[in-house]
């Protein structure tokens, strides 16, 4: 049995905590033979135990205790710490490595409100667990979510070679808006949200780089930012963003032009990579 779970994108501008995208990099989780102990299996490094200490691991077992022990593989080119969701993708596969060994019959939204629990927001985890476009609210232990297709696009994505902690990412925002700027911002998302439902990725990509929440602050954390935003307006990109807490630099656009981008960030020869990736339209995967 394979779990496969894609990476995500969280936030898209204004959307802070709340909307993510579901992304063509892969989490693969390998079960193999029961054993009598649990072993993960990985080439993650040093620091990724292979043990019940491992995130898989620890939520599995968090869900449901007394599962039998297995010998897993591990296997992801989402990156660590760069802004899309490696750790979600571990908790999503976590939650379904133990429905199905479980038998727990979970439906996508008992998943959800676990990962969400686990997680502390939905918006890397719910586009890893439905696919798509998800806008999602956790308010008084309440999750809910609205699942869309998002428009026809292209994401470049520049992942840097460094690490940014969430926590590091975090540190930068002010612990308060005033209740203009809040308006404001709350209003500038609405248009994102309402713009990407209705397909209209011009007036989309306009409220995503005017996004008040916390872009503004974050930006100065990601050195590469500046000149990858050039170059997407030079080439009539909808939008750059910065994927979740970040540093991976996102670039929506046509993908009339996403060749001429992604050969215009690589001539910057940046200490990272560039990705051209696609909406993963599936979510989290069980293939037997």
């Amino acid at each position: 049995m394979k779990i496969i779970v894609p990476a995500t994108s969280a936030n898209i501008g204004p959307g802070f905590d709340s909307v993510g995208v579901a992304l063509s990099k892969y989490l693969i989780i390998d079960v193999l033979e029961a054993s009598d102990t649990w072993f993960v299996d990985h080439d993650l490094g040093d620091d990724i135990p292979n043990d019940e200490n491992n995130l898989l691991l620890s939520v599995a077992l968090k869900v449901k205790s007394d599962l039998t022990p297995h010998r897993l593989k591990m296997v992801s080119d989402i990156p660590l710490a760069r802004g899309l969701g490696s750790s979600s993708s571990v908790i999503v596969a976590g939650i379904e490595l133990a429905n199905q060994l479980g038998q727990l019959e979970l439906s996508d939204e008992d998943k959800l409100t676990i990962a969400t629990e686990i997680e502390g927001h939905p918006d890397n985890v719910a586009p890893a667990i439905f696919g798509n476009l998800v806008v999602s609210s956790y308010v008084d232990q309440t999750v809910n979510s609205i699942v869309a297709d998002f428009p026809e696009s292209s994401f470049i994505a520049f992942i840097p070679n460094y690490e940014l902690k969430t926590s590091d990412s975090r540190g930068v925002l002010p612990s308060e808006l005033s209740y203009k700027e809040a308006v404001a911002a709350s209003s500038i998302a609405n248009v994102a949200i309402a713009a990407l439902f209705s397909g209209d990725l011009e007036k989309a990509g306009q409220a995503i780089e005017g996004d008040l929440f916390h872009e503004r602050y974050r930006q100065q954390l990601v050195k590469e930012f500046a000149r990858i935003k050039a170059i997407g307006q030079e080439n009539n990109a909808y939008a750059t963003y910065l994927s979740g807490a970040g540093p991976t630099v996102m670039v929506l656009a046509p993908k009339s032009v996403e060749n001429d981008i992604k050969s215009a960030i690589d001539a910057l020869d940046l200490d990272g990579e560039t990705f051209l990736l696609e909406v993963d339209k599936e979510g989290v995967q069980v293939v037997d």
